[in-house]
């Protein structure tokens, strides 16, 4: 596996305060780090450096994305608000989306990783790649910054990958929060087929207006071609196996296509202050290994790994370790899950799988 990572991206710092509002109440003698601090990735380099995986690891450095090659997917309007932010010392975007000095260059050294990643298979060199990167980008929609995101990484990646040639491209997003700007973008083509599994979690606000509903299924030619899985609050390994399999499999299936993207977040754990889900090691890893599968029967084996969320700063590296297992084909567990089992009842769960099936057939064109 190639991982593509630059250590300026540890200089994007979103502050301290109540969890992620940048608040100071006054009457706290300790405020927390943002959740979406450098910690956590340290932690995602330093395991894939010195963990067991490591001798299945090669190194690549990153780079900074050029400005027109934001404009594949975002709108020069915006792109200027952002550069301006910066240049006025940060903004505020809402959300616990702030941009402070350090972050656009951060953010440019995720987006430029991110193409680099997808260049090298476009290019032949590899099968599998990992964008080690931050900030995340999958709430960033074409015009605008949300959920800790200011350039939508995973959407400027597959914007190149359909300037090369390719024609059908799959994105398959199990971070616990609804991956709405990555949707937003492609939300009117049937090149790309945008599946985000997410805790049920609505609409958060101006900046997140999507719901991330079953209904929310494309317009236009993309009618069809983007997939809410909104799974219920405690959905585990188990339950997320059982969406994959019955919701997410027949799609691909259908869809056939040319390359494959993991959109990652380790916010979907267990332990994650961020997400109400129940995933472990073994549930992570157990996804690798499906969509491995997919991208094997339908992608001639190539698949992108995008980072974004998972903020328990220690648990998120090693659900990443056992993604990448997963994805690896490694056949036994490389290390052992520090929380161990945590208790699921997937009953709700397989109710809701079975609903939206039945809505997918009943509404999806591509998929009657």
């Amino acid at each position: 596996m190639d991982v593509f990572w630059e250590e300026g991206m540890l200089k994007h710092d979103a502050g301290r305060g109540v969890f992620d509002s940048g608040m100071d109440p006054g009457f706290l003698d300790v405020l927390e780090a943002h959740p979406e601090n450098a910690g956590r990735v340290k932690n995602i380099v330093s395991i894939l450096k010195r963990g067991p995986i490591a001798p299945f690891i090669s190194w690549h450095q990153g780079r900074p994305a050029l400005i027109s090659e934001l404009l594949s997917f975002h709108t020069q309007e915006y792109i200027d608000e952002l550069v301006n932010a910066d240049r006025s010392g940060g903004k505020d975007f809402g959300a616990g989306t702030f941009l402070n000095p350090g972050s656009w260059d951060a953010a440019l050294l995720a987006a430029g990783t991110t193409l680099s990643a997808m260049k090298h298979i476009l290019d032949g060199h590899g099968k599998i790649s990992y964008a080690l990167v931050r900030p995340p980008g999958h709430h960033a929609q074409p015009t605008r910054a949300d959920g800790y995101c200011f350039l939508n990484n995973a959407g400027l990646a597959v914007e190149s990958a359909l300037s090369s040639g390719l024609n059908k491209i799959a994105v398959i997003d199990i971070d616990v929060h609804y991956g709405n700007g990555t949707a937003e973008g492609f939300y009117r083509s049937n090149r790309v087929l945008t599946i985000s599994l997410h805790m049920n979690h609505g609409s958060w606000g101006p900046s997140h207006p999507q719901d991330g509903t079953v209904d929310e299924l494309g317009e236009g030619e993309g009618y069809g071609y983007n997939l809410n899985i909104p799974l219920p609050n405690g959905s585990g390994n188990r339950g997320y196996a059982r969406a994959i399999s019955e919701l997410v499999v027949p799609a691909i299936e259908r869809f056939d296509p040319e390359m494959m993207i993991l959109v990652v977040g380790q916010d979907s754990s267990a332990f994650d202050a961020n997400g109400r889900q129940c995933l472990t090691m073994e549930g992570y890893r157990k996804i690798g290994q499906m969509v491995r599968e997919m991208a094997d029967e339908h992608s001639e084996g190539r698949i992108l790994i995008v980072q974004e969320g998972g903020y328990h700063v220690t648990y998120s590296a090693y659900c990443l370790h056992a993604t990448l297992e997963g994805v690896l084909n490694i056949p036994a567990p490389l290390l052992p899950d520090p929380l161990a089992y945590y208790p699921e009842d997937e009953t709700f769960t397989v109710a809701v799988v079975e609903s939206i099936n039945k809505f997918h057939r009943e509404n999806v064109p591509f998929l009657k």
